[in-house]
């Protein structure tokens, strides 16, 4: 009899990314919740390992990310939408970036056929990329 194949059970995005704070031994991440990080969000509440605190804007949750790597020694995470949302945290990051917190900035884009083609989709931020290199030690897409 032919062997059938066993299915192959897949990791989604959120699920890797959560896995890898885990294993930088994140406890707690700061930011705003919305659909471009609910992935993220689900996996941290499926994992139960990094408890998510969430804040009234972006620039609280990246400062509240700063605060707590200061405090623990440990790397702060901040999450946030996409677009403007990622703007919002601007001062809060340069403001990590010039006091040399270890500060991690998850962020979404549009979907991928709209990027950089200034149609002015939902949350299009023109050129996020660079905005966020400029606050940034680094940035990546």
């Amino acid at each position: 009899m032919p062997k059938q194949n066993q299915p192959t059970e897949q990791v989604t995005v959120g699920c890797a990314i959560a896995a890898f704070l885990e294993q930088c031994d994140v406890k707690a991440a700061f930011g705003v919740i919305s659909i471009h990080n609910m992935p993220i969000l689900d996996a941290f509440g499926e994992r139960g390992k990094i408890r998510f605190i969430p804040a009234r804007g972006e620039a609280g949750g990246a400062n509240m990310a700063d605060s707590y790597a200061r405090t623990t020694g440990g790397l702060g995470v901040c999450l946030t939408s996409t677009g403007t949302a990622a703007g919002n945290a601007a001062g809060a990051m340069v403001e990590a970036l010039t006091a040399g917190t270890p500060l991690l900035h998850l962020t979404g884009q549009i979907e991928t056929p709209y990027l950089d083609q200034s149609l002015a989709y939902i949350h299009e931020a023109p050129d996020q990329l660079s905005m966020l290199k400029a606050i940034s030690k680094a940035a990546f897409r």
